[in-house]
């Protein structure tokens, strides 16, 4: 059987990746500080977040970084968008860029370095000390 990769005519699109799961790969190459994609969220509080780490969104919710200038603070967010499925690594190629607006808050992706066609993507988990630790992060 052929595996399904995803629309090749968007600018990242979803394969697997062997002890990782999915990941998220450039289709076109993006320079430093090109915006990869930027998706709506949904922001949850402390309760929320008691049942949703008893899900399996554990896995795909994001901690943002505590700024002062944020008037509301949430516990967390879920990402809609490729974002939320984007690995894990410690030397990352771009990183989540938040922003708060009258529609909400949004999550980017940026370029931190060059990434050509065919580079997995990868961020740094924000959160990674909450995972358990039979957990074990690929790079």
């Amino acid at each position: 059987m052929t595996e399904v990769i995803g629309d090749r005519r968007n600018p990242v699109y979803v394969r697997n990746v062997p002890q990782k799961g999915r990941g998220v790969f450039a289709n076109i190459p993006f320079k430093v500080g090109n915006l990869i994609e930027r998706s709506p969220t949904w922001g949850f509080n402390s309760s929320d977040e008691k049942l949703l780490e008893r899900t399996g969104l554990f896995d795909y919710y994001f901690i943002r970084p505590v700024t002062k200038s944020i008037s509301i603070q949430r516990s967390g967010y879920v990402v809609f968008g490729y974002i939320s499925i984007v690995n894990h690594s410690s030397n990352p190629n771009s990183q989540i860029v938040w922003t708060d607006e009258d529609t909400g808050t949004w999550a980017s992706i940026v370029a931190l370095k060059d990434i050509q066609v065919g580079e997995e993507i990868t961020h740094r988990y924000a959160n990674i000390n909450d995972y358990p630790s039979t957990i074990t992060f690929v790079e």
